[in-house]
């Protein structure tokens, strides 16, 4: 398989790109800066320059052009609202628009728990982050894309399970990197799995097994 990464140099991505490279698939990671770039070679990828609000759709989907699946997991990571709202929300649309183009159909998209935090105190750039993602759902499932949509809760950079609790509503939780881009890896050769929002947090199931029994459900 051939995956085209947008952010692949961060928590997830990184991840993604090894346990995707270990099995023999390619990664083609998008990034904007040289350090980025070498982060995305350091993990295996080939690192492509692009930008997500300078480039057009069609100088995007020149880029996806070739690859079975895209993996959208870029965020603004608290650079200011309006970074937000280009990067996580109008940068998925146009992604998602880029995708169509190029005729890469399967679109996995990694976005956020929607009572993410509830229980802490909630900045105004958080519940527009919140906000924005949630448009940004809606508008993915509106394409006639194959899109998987991934909810994971507070990610933790420790050490991963190999366990999760995945559906299509769980109660919320804390959930390893290394686990969300474990269980990205298995959905992305799961062609079954398709159209569907899941929710994740760590848990019990291997998860090759939760993979099956969404797949199954």
């Amino acid at each position: 398989m051939k995956v085209f990464q947008i952010g692949a140099a961060g928590g997830v991505g990184r991840r993604l790109t090894q346990v995707l490279t270990a099995r023999g698939d390619s990664v083609t990671g998008m990034h904007r800066g040289p350090a980025q770039g070498e982060t995305v070679r350091e993990v295996g990828g080939l690192a492509v320059i692009g930008d997500l609000i300078a480039d057009s759709v069609d100088e995007l989907a020149q880029k996806m052009r070739g690859h079975d699946a895209v993996v959208f997991s870029a965020g603004a990571h608290g650079t200011g609202t309006d970074k937000t709202t280009l990067i996580d929300g109008k940068g998925l649309e146009k992604a998602a628009d880029a995708a169509a183009l190029a005729g890469v159909a399967r679109f996995v998209l990694v976005s956020v728990f929607p009572d993410a935090l509830r229980d802490g105190q909630r900045s105004e750039g958080f519940e527009h982050y919140i906000k924005v993602k949630k448009t940004a759902d809606v508008y993915l499932t509106r394409t006639d894309l194959d899109w998987l949509i991934v909810r994971p809760g507070t990610l933790l950079d420790t050490p991963g399970t190999g366990r999760v609790t995945a559906g299509p509503a769980v109660e919320y939780g804390d959930v390893h990197r290394d686990d969300v881009a474990a269980f990205i890896d298995a959905a992305l050769h799961e062609p079954r799995l398709s159209r569907v929002i899941v929710e994740l947090t760590s848990g019990d199931t291997p998860v090759a097994d939760a993979v099956a029994r969404l797949t199954a459900a």
